[in-house]
């Protein structure tokens, strides 16, 4: 069963003292959960948050299933983001995704055999015209190519 820690659970009680509606504290306080549960966000969580943020589960699950920043299941140490809405497809980001997860031996949303990479393709992360681009855990990296982004990859391992 999920528990926040004691340093997780002040910073989601100082979120919740930020707002004059408690339910605006919901997206920094399934960050905070989601770091603290390695990555990712389960109904553990879902229903610890809802405990201490006294909000009901169902809330807190529609935020948790709208946005793609919260991870439905765990990922690698390494998770990459690949941007595929119209400007980064436009410039071949689908193919570059394709290429990462060939070269990587997975498919999309699959963690690597060595458990350091998951490849994802998610909706527009705001860097349109410097794509394709891709976000590497919380870093941006643009103007890709699938050599250049396979480079960074390979840098990481």
């Amino acid at each position: 069963m999920f528990k926040l820690s004691e340093q997780g659970l002040a910073e989601v009680k100082k979120e919740l003292a930020r707002y004059e509606a408690k339910e605006s504290a919901i997206i920094p306080s399934l960050y905070i959960a989601q770091k603290e549960n390695s990555g990712f966000v389960n109904p553990s969580v879902i229903h610890h948050l809802s405990q201490v943020m006294d909000i009901p589960e169902a809330r807190i699950n529609e935020v948790f299933k709208f946005y793609t920043m919260f991870n439905q299941k765990p990922v690698g140490k390494y998770h990459v983001q690949v941007c595929t809405n119209i400007s980064c497809a436009l410039e071949g980001s689908r193919e570059m995704a394709g290429y990462i997860c060939h070269e990587l031996g997975v498919k999309y949303d699959e963690v690597t055999a060595d458990g350091r990479f998951t490849v994802s393709k998610v909706e527009c992360l705001g860097s349109c015209g410097t794509a394709p681009m891709m976000q590497v855990n919380d870093y941006y990296h643009e103007k890709l190519t699938p050599e250049s982004a396979m480079n960074l990859l390979r840098g990481m391992k």
